[in-house]
Protein backbone atom coordinates (compact mmCIF):
# COMPACT_ATOMS: atom_id res chain seq x y z
CA UNK A 1 0.00 0.00 0.00
CA UNK A 2 1.15 3.03 -0.99
CA UNK A 3 1.24 6.75 0.00
CA UNK A 4 -1.78 7.98 -2.54
CA UNK A 5 -4.10 4.46 -2.51
CA UNK A 6 -4.45 1.43 -0.26
CA UNK A 7 -5.00 -0.90 -3.47
CA UNK A 8 -4.33 -4.37 -3.46
CA UNK A 9 -4.14 -7.66 -4.51
CA UNK A 10 -6.54 -10.89 -3.19
CA UNK A 11 -3.72 -12.81 -1.71
CA UNK A 12 -2.38 -9.79 0.10
CA UNK A 13 -5.48 -9.69 2.65
CA UNK A 14 -5.41 -11.59 5.76
CA UNK A 15 -8.38 -12.59 7.78
CA UNK A 16 -9.67 -9.56 10.08
CA UNK A 17 -8.31 -6.92 7.47
CA UNK A 18 -10.76 -3.95 6.92
CA UNK A 19 -11.23 -3.88 2.96
CA UNK A 20 -13.26 -1.86 1.19
CA UNK A 21 -14.13 -0.77 -2.46
CA UNK A 22 -15.66 2.24 -4.79
CA UNK A 23 -19.26 2.59 -5.80
CA UNK A 24 -20.07 4.93 -8.91
CA UNK A 25 -17.01 6.13 -10.54
CA UNK A 26 -15.59 6.15 -7.04
CA UNK A 27 -18.29 8.48 -5.31
CA UNK A 28 -18.35 6.46 -2.25
CA UNK A 29 -16.83 3.50 -1.29
CA UNK A 30 -18.19 0.86 0.66
CA UNK A 31 -16.32 -1.20 3.84
CA UNK A 32 -16.70 -4.64 5.00
CA UNK A 33 -14.08 -7.37 7.09
CA UNK A 34 -12.79 -9.97 5.77
CA UNK A 35 -12.94 -13.55 7.06
CA UNK A 36 -10.93 -15.34 5.10
CA UNK A 37 -12.07 -18.25 2.43
CA UNK A 38 -13.36 -15.53 0.60
CA UNK A 39 -15.69 -14.22 2.95
CA UNK A 40 -16.78 -10.84 4.01
CA UNK A 41 -19.39 -9.52 6.97
CA UNK A 42 -20.33 -6.22 5.75
CA UNK A 43 -23.48 -3.59 6.45
CA UNK A 44 -26.01 -2.16 4.49
CA UNK A 45 -29.02 -0.15 4.78
CA UNK A 46 -31.96 -2.44 5.35
CA UNK A 47 -34.15 -1.06 2.70
CA UNK A 48 -31.54 -1.88 0.28
CA UNK A 49 -31.93 -5.32 1.42
CA UNK A 50 -35.60 -6.10 1.06
CA UNK A 51 -35.93 -4.97 -2.46
CA UNK A 52 -35.95 -7.14 -5.61
CA UNK A 53 -33.31 -8.23 -7.16
CA UNK A 54 -35.22 -6.76 -10.64
CA UNK A 55 -35.41 -3.00 -8.53
CA UNK A 56 -31.75 -3.07 -7.20
CA UNK A 57 -28.34 -4.20 -7.96
CA UNK A 58 -27.24 -3.93 -4.11
CA UNK A 59 -29.14 -7.40 -3.29
CA UNK A 60 -27.12 -10.37 -2.75
CA UNK A 61 -29.01 -13.31 -3.81
CA UNK A 62 -27.65 -16.13 -3.01
CA UNK A 63 -29.22 -18.92 -5.70
CA UNK A 64 -27.70 -16.61 -8.10
CA UNK A 65 -24.04 -16.56 -6.42
CA UNK A 66 -21.47 -19.62 -7.85
CA UNK A 67 -18.96 -19.33 -5.23
CA UNK A 68 -20.93 -19.35 -1.67
CA UNK A 69 -23.71 -21.26 -1.22
CA UNK A 70 -24.49 -18.89 2.00
CA UNK A 71 -23.78 -15.64 -0.09
CA UNK A 72 -26.88 -12.94 0.83
CA UNK A 73 -26.85 -14.54 4.60
CA UNK A 74 -28.36 -12.17 7.06
CA UNK A 75 -30.80 -12.40 10.29
CA UNK A 76 -34.18 -10.40 9.71
CA UNK A 77 -34.27 -7.08 9.75
CA UNK A 78 -30.58 -6.74 9.84
CA UNK A 79 -28.63 -5.17 7.86
CA UNK A 80 -25.48 -6.74 8.65
CA UNK A 81 -24.39 -9.38 5.48
CA UNK A 82 -22.60 -12.18 4.63
CA UNK A 83 -21.00 -12.16 1.14
CA UNK A 84 -18.25 -13.60 -0.77
CA UNK A 85 -15.44 -11.52 -1.79
CA UNK A 86 -16.66 -11.62 -5.61
CA UNK A 87 -20.28 -9.94 -4.66
CA UNK A 88 -18.77 -7.62 -2.49
CA UNK A 89 -16.17 -5.63 -4.80
CA UNK A 90 -18.89 -6.31 -7.57
CA UNK A 91 -16.14 -5.94 -10.13
CA UNK A 92 -14.45 -3.44 -8.80
CA UNK A 93 -10.84 -2.96 -7.13
CA UNK A 94 -9.75 -4.34 -3.56
CA UNK A 95 -8.30 -2.03 -0.90
CA UNK A 96 -7.41 -2.34 2.24
CA UNK A 97 -7.89 0.20 5.36
CA UNK A 98 -4.86 1.03 7.57
CA UNK A 99 -4.78 1.33 11.15
CA UNK A 100 -2.00 2.88 13.59
CA UNK A 101 -0.94 5.38 10.65
CA UNK A 102 1.42 8.91 11.90
CA UNK A 103 -0.77 11.84 11.89
CA UNK A 104 1.60 12.98 8.82
CA UNK A 105 0.25 10.17 6.92
CA UNK A 106 -3.10 10.41 7.81
CA UNK A 107 -3.06 13.96 6.84
CA UNK A 108 -1.83 13.14 3.24
CA UNK A 109 -4.38 11.08 2.77
CA UNK A 110 -6.17 13.22 1.31
CA UNK A 111 -9.65 11.30 0.74
CA UNK A 112 -11.83 10.28 3.76
CA UNK A 113 -12.32 6.73 4.76
CA UNK A 114 -9.01 5.14 3.69
CA UNK A 115 -6.46 5.28 7.18
CA UNK A 116 -7.20 5.98 10.83
CA UNK A 117 -4.48 6.86 13.20
CA UNK A 118 -6.34 4.25 16.11
CA UNK A 119 -4.38 0.68 16.52
CA UNK A 120 -6.64 -2.59 15.13
CA UNK A 121 -6.96 -5.64 17.63
CA UNK A 122 -5.98 -8.78 16.89
CA UNK A 123 -7.80 -10.16 13.63
CA UNK A 124 -9.19 -13.07 16.17
CA UNK A 125 -11.06 -10.33 17.97
CA UNK A 126 -12.23 -8.67 14.90
CA UNK A 127 -13.78 -12.02 13.60
CA UNK A 128 -15.45 -12.37 16.73
CA UNK A 129 -16.87 -9.27 16.18
CA UNK A 130 -18.28 -9.36 12.61
CA UNK A 131 -19.68 -13.28 13.40
CA UNK A 132 -21.65 -11.39 16.48
CA UNK A 133 -22.78 -8.54 14.69
CA UNK A 134 -23.99 -10.68 11.84
CA UNK A 135 -26.33 -12.82 14.39
CA UNK A 136 -27.27 -10.06 16.63
CA UNK A 137 -27.21 -6.99 14.09
CA UNK A 138 -25.61 -3.29 14.11
CA UNK A 139 -28.62 -1.38 14.61
CA UNK A 140 -30.30 1.15 11.74
CA UNK A 141 -27.87 2.02 9.09
CA UNK A 142 -27.32 6.17 9.12
CA UNK A 143 -25.33 7.53 6.26
CA UNK A 144 -23.35 10.13 9.11
CA UNK A 145 -22.86 8.10 12.29
CA UNK A 146 -23.75 4.57 11.51
CA UNK A 147 -22.80 3.21 8.55
CA UNK A 148 -20.54 0.35 6.94
CA UNK A 149 -17.58 1.73 7.45
CA UNK A 150 -18.61 2.60 11.21
CA UNK A 151 -18.86 -1.41 11.14
CA UNK A 152 -15.92 -2.26 10.33
CA UNK A 153 -14.04 0.38 12.23
CA UNK A 154 -16.03 -1.04 15.34
CA UNK A 155 -14.62 -4.40 14.26
CA UNK A 156 -11.64 -3.68 14.13
CA UNK A 157 -10.99 -1.37 17.15
CA UNK A 158 -13.85 -1.97 19.60
CA UNK A 159 -13.85 2.09 19.70
CA UNK A 160 -17.52 3.36 20.52
CA UNK A 161 -18.36 7.24 20.68
CA UNK A 162 -20.23 8.65 23.78
CA UNK A 163 -21.61 11.65 21.73
CA UNK A 164 -24.02 9.80 19.88
CA UNK A 165 -25.19 13.08 18.23
CA UNK A 166 -21.87 13.96 16.58
CA UNK A 167 -20.48 12.80 13.86
CA UNK A 168 -19.80 8.78 13.86
CA UNK A 169 -16.40 6.86 13.18
CA UNK A 170 -16.72 7.24 9.31
CA UNK A 171 -14.07 9.32 7.86
CA UNK A 172 -16.46 9.20 4.52
CA UNK A 173 -18.83 11.29 6.89
CA UNK A 174 -16.10 13.86 8.39
CA UNK A 175 -15.12 14.30 4.40
CA UNK A 176 -18.66 15.13 3.55
CA UNK A 177 -18.73 17.69 6.60
CA UNK A 178 -15.69 18.72 6.76
CA UNK A 179 -15.43 20.24 3.06
CA UNK A 180 -17.81 22.75 3.45
CA UNK A 181 -17.05 23.27 6.83
CA UNK A 182 -13.63 24.46 5.66
CA UNK A 183 -14.79 26.34 2.73
CA UNK A 184 -17.17 28.18 4.71
CA UNK A 185 -14.53 29.02 7.56
CA UNK A 186 -11.77 30.31 4.95
CA UNK A 187 -14.74 32.52 3.02
CA UNK A 188 -13.22 35.42 4.88
CA UNK A 189 -9.85 35.13 4.02
CA UNK A 190 -11.06 36.08 0.19
CA UNK A 191 -11.17 39.65 1.74
CA UNK A 192 -7.73 39.58 3.13
CA UNK A 193 -5.63 37.18 0.89
CA UNK A 194 -6.33 38.34 -2.83
CA UNK A 195 -4.30 35.46 -3.97
CA UNK A 196 -6.13 32.33 -5.14
CA UNK A 197 -3.71 29.76 -4.51
CA UNK A 198 -3.27 30.93 -0.71
CA UNK A 199 -7.14 31.16 -0.08
CA UNK A 200 -7.06 27.39 -1.34
CA UNK A 201 -3.94 26.16 0.35
CA UNK A 202 -5.65 28.04 3.78
CA UNK A 203 -9.16 25.96 2.88
CA UNK A 204 -7.41 22.41 2.10
CA UNK A 205 -5.55 22.98 5.59
CA UNK A 206 -8.42 23.25 7.57
CA UNK A 207 -10.36 20.10 5.66
CA UNK A 208 -7.60 18.16 6.78
CA UNK A 209 -7.23 18.94 10.20
CA UNK A 210 -11.02 18.78 10.18
CA UNK A 211 -10.86 15.14 9.50
CA UNK A 212 -8.19 14.67 11.37
CA UNK A 213 -9.83 16.10 15.02
CA UNK A 214 -12.80 13.59 14.11
CA UNK A 215 -10.81 10.24 13.95
CA UNK A 216 -11.66 8.00 16.28
CA UNK A 217 -7.32 7.55 17.42
CA UNK A 218 -7.44 11.47 18.46
CA UNK A 219 -10.94 12.07 19.50
CA UNK A 220 -11.57 12.08 23.12
CA UNK A 221 -14.80 11.10 23.66
CA UNK A 222 -14.68 7.11 22.16
CA UNK A 223 -14.65 4.35 24.91
CA UNK A 224 -13.75 0.92 24.51
CA UNK A 225 -17.07 -1.61 24.22
CA UNK A 226 -17.05 -5.36 24.06
CA UNK A 227 -19.30 -6.33 21.08
CA UNK A 228 -21.68 -8.44 24.05
CA UNK A 229 -22.33 -4.94 25.35
CA UNK A 230 -22.80 -3.08 22.16
CA UNK A 231 -26.57 -3.14 22.39
CA UNK A 232 -26.96 -1.59 26.15
CA UNK A 233 -24.64 1.01 25.03
CA UNK A 234 -26.57 2.31 21.85
CA UNK A 235 -29.89 1.37 23.55
CA UNK A 236 -31.04 -1.39 21.35
CA UNK A 237 -31.81 -3.39 23.98
CA UNK A 238 -34.15 -1.19 25.62
CA UNK A 239 -35.78 -0.75 21.84
CA UNK A 240 -36.15 -4.34 21.88
CA UNK A 241 -37.52 -4.01 25.31
CA UNK A 242 -40.35 -1.01 23.98
CA UNK A 243 -41.16 -3.50 21.45
CA UNK A 244 -42.00 -6.88 23.33
CA UNK A 245 -43.85 -4.85 25.90
CA UNK A 246 -46.19 -3.59 23.17
CA UNK A 247 -46.28 -6.89 21.56
CA UNK A 248 -47.32 -8.44 25.35
CA UNK A 249 -50.07 -5.63 25.85
CA UNK A 250 -51.38 -6.12 22.65
CA UNK A 251 -52.00 -10.10 23.67
CA UNK A 252 -53.76 -8.85 26.92
CA UNK A 253 -56.11 -6.56 25.13
CA UNK A 254 -57.08 -9.35 22.42
CA UNK A 255 -57.58 -11.62 25.79
CA UNK A 256 -59.73 -9.15 27.86
CA UNK A 257 -62.38 -8.53 24.92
Amino acid sequence: MGLLTNRVERNEIKHGDHIYTYRAVFTYSHHGIYLGGSKVVHFRPERNLNLSTEASSDVYDSMSCPTFPDCGFRQPNSGVVLSCLDCFLKNGSLYCFEYGVSPSVFLAKVRGGTCTTAASDFPETVVHRAMYLLQNGFGNYDMFQNNCEDFAMYCKTGLLIVDKQGVGRSGQASSIIGAPLAAILSSPLKLLMPSPVGVATITAGMYCMSRYATDIGVRTDVIKVAVEDLAVNLGWADDNEEEVTEVEESSMTQITR
